[in-house]
């Protein structure tokens, strides 16, 4: 029998929120709850082990002008990668980033295809931007490219109006969600304002990204209707400065994006308080950095999410949601490690001791 080289990870593995183990191994890239017979050349990392960090709200591939170059797009991922984010749902990119599927020292990414937005109502260079009676085709073409999920650029400042507004009519998308939903993939949609919520969600949505117009009166639709959200607290926090730059050309706007940011962690904890499912999400990429999951956990908890849940959002819940596993047995071998115990404080998420991925251990 010939002998393998086998990773051991002892200390408290922690398959779930409640459920601890004393140690791993990893044989062949997979986890295995049993010592494996041949082992001898073995490597021992001690420590709190965790799944994989998931950042679901983030872009590879994506700056604040567009589409780049690939090798920076793979100094996004490595940075995601050593911050602990091994899975990423990518809400949107206009890059090809499939190489990276090829690439085992980078993190696994979910794709949403390219955002779908109304015709100039959105950033430029992001996004196909459409009239309502071509989203259908465009919701079709993007499920077919994504990996389970299409995103929709639901409200947008609207320059004649001077403050934020749905994109898109209801029967528009009651149809491109029905498309999806035939086409097997789920649908998110980016959502600063209140008045899009009511028909996206009413329209079969799945996700809604920022939420920061979820008011009290849309919680028991969302709750009834089982839409998760994903806040990305870190990016809320730049409305403020976002209001400052549109004073001068559009106050009607600033004064909405500062009613919405005071409001960000009342309305998160609501929505929690309430069973709506929250999921970590950096909005990484475009303007913000990569690297961010652990401060958006600690915003999660300052808005008044238990530390456990929190946790749950970027580790045991988030890859249950987008149908990936965890700590389990013959489940790829991609965990982080820490000195302390991330559940009594999260904060340890910011500096990993190890992160094995795809059974290698890479920082």
């Amino acid at each position: 029998m010939s002998e393998r080289a086998v990773l051991h990870v002892k200390g408290r593995i922690l398959v779930g929120p409640e459920e601890v183990r004393d140690e791993l191994w990893v044989v062949d890239g997979r986890i295995s709850y049993d010592r494996p017979v041949d082992a001898r050349d073995v490597r021992t990392v001690e420590g709190w082990a965790l799944p994989g960090l998931v950042d679901a709200h983030c872009h590879v591939g994506l700056d604040s002008h567009g589409a780049i170059p690939q090798h920076m797009a793979e100094k996004q991922a490595l940075t995601d990668r050593e911050a602990g984010t091994l899975l990423i749902r990518d809400a949107g990119s206009p890059s090809d980033t499939r190489w990276i599927d090829d690439r085992e020292d980078l993190p696994k990414i979910i794709r949403a295809g390219r955002h779908i937005a109304r015709t100039r109502r959105y950033i430029r260079n992001y996004a196909w931007e459409i009239e309502p009676e071509d989203l259908v085709a465009y919701v079709a073409q993007e499920a077919r490219r994504g990996d389970g999920w299409v995103k929709l650029v639901g409200d947008w400042i609207d320059r004649d109006l001077g403050d934020l507004s749905a994109c898109w009519p209801r029967e528009a998308v009651e149809a491109g969600i029905a498309e999806a939903h035939r086409l097997g993939a789920r649908v998110t949609a980016h959502c600063f304002a209140e008045d899009s919520l009511r028909d996206l969600v009413e329209a079969g949505i799945d996700c809604v990204e920022h939420a920061t117009g979820l008011t009290d009166d849309l919680i028991p639709l969302f709750v009834s209707h089982g839409v998760a959200i994903v806040p990305t607290l870190v990016n809320i926090a730049t409305f403020p400065a976002l209001a400052d730059g549109g004073e001068s050309r559009f106050p009607r706007w600033s004064a909405h994006m500062r009613r919405l940011h005071e409001r960000r962690y009342d309305t998160v904890r609501n929505a929690y308080d309430a069973g709506i499912p929250v999921y970590v999400g950096t909005d990484a990429g475009g303007t913000l950095p990569h690297g961010l999951v652990a401060a958006e956990v600690a915003e999660l908890v300052t808005a008044g999410l238990p530390p456990v849940d929190a946790l749950a959002a970027t580790t045991w819940a988030a890859r249950a949601w987008l149908g990936r596993p965890g700590l389990t047995e013959g489940a790829p071998a991609d965990l982080v490690v820490y000195d302390t115990d991330p559940r009594a404080d999260v904060r340890a998420l910011a500096a990993p001791r190890r992160i094995v991925l795809n059974g290698r251990v890479t920082g």
